[in-house]
């Protein structure tokens, strides 16, 4: 009876491994993590396995995942999007304390959200000639290349956002030595004023939103600020680069 006993423990049976309601109120199982994150439940339960969200929450035989593992698996998700290995991603989730609150990772998730609608897709050359509309030479591949419209990972191609840039540039009867040197103007001034306007969202709105305590609220409203001051900002710089160039061309027709 002692043996029959022991090999019930634990079966449908057993209330002690059935949590009730108010126990989990607010918990998700792993397919419910899964599903709230946007990941395939294999995905989920890899990630957990590599440690990129903490040990689950016991209930009985049962575990569950609260708020902070949904929002260090959305992390996970921002930094997967900007092409990061999981190595890379591992590397990066070290530096941020296990205590981190739901509203740290929000912020950090809102601060690495890529400023492109899409992710970098790779493709075989096949695929890439179909996104071109034509047969791409040696030469075009490499052009594509060195614009930074394309970049490459073994024997595929991963097509950057500006990838249509790049292939109307080559059809511009412009020489290559000219469109490099343009392409490397933009880089080098892009990346500058980048470096500045972080470093003012850094120190003028970051630093502090986490001088107040960081509330849920104030996290809130901080998530919603970013999505809006992205989009103002590639406004402004395009209304400013016109505005610049029309600046330089009335100063030249003056000098004239």
């Amino acid at each position: 009876m002692t043996a029959s006993l022991s090999q019930c423990k634990g079966t449908i049976g057993d209330v002690s491994a059935v949590p009730n309601e108010a126990e989990t109120d607010g918990l998700l199982t792993i397919d419910e993590l899964a599903v709230a994150v946007g990941m395939t439940v294999r995905n989920t339960r890899y990630y957990a396995s590599l440690g990129l969200v903490p040990p689950p929450i016991r209930r009985g035989r049962m575990a569950y995942y609260g708020d902070v593992h949904r929002a260090r698996l959305e992390l996970v998700r921002a930094l997967q999007q900007h092409g990061f290995t999981l190595q890379a991603i591992e590397g990066f989730l070290r530096t941020i304390p296990d205590d981190a609150t739901v509203e740290q990772l929000a912020l950090q998730r809102a601060m690495l959200t890529s400023w492109t609608p899409t992710a970098p897709t790779e493709l075989t050359r096949r695929e890439l000639e179909e996104r071109a509309g034509r047969k791409l030479s040696a030469d075009d591949l490499r052009r594509l290349l060195v614009l930074g419209a394309i970049e490459k990972r073994g024997r595929s191609y991963v097509a950057l956002p500006h990838l249509e840039v790049g292939l109307g540039l080559l059809d511009l009867d412009v020489p290559e030595e000219s469109l490099n040197g343009a392409g490397e103007a933009i880089r080098r001034h892009m990346e500058a004023l980048v470096e500045e306007l972080t470093d003012i969202l850094r120190s003028q709105v970051l630093q502090p939103f986490r001088e107040h305590g960081e509330s849920p609220e104030e996290a809130e409203r901080l998530r919603r600020t970013l999505p809006q001051l992205r989009r103002l900002t590639l406004e402004a710089v395009v209304a400013g680069f016109q505005q610049a160039a029309n600046a330089v061309i009335t100063r030249s027709l003056g000098r004239e």
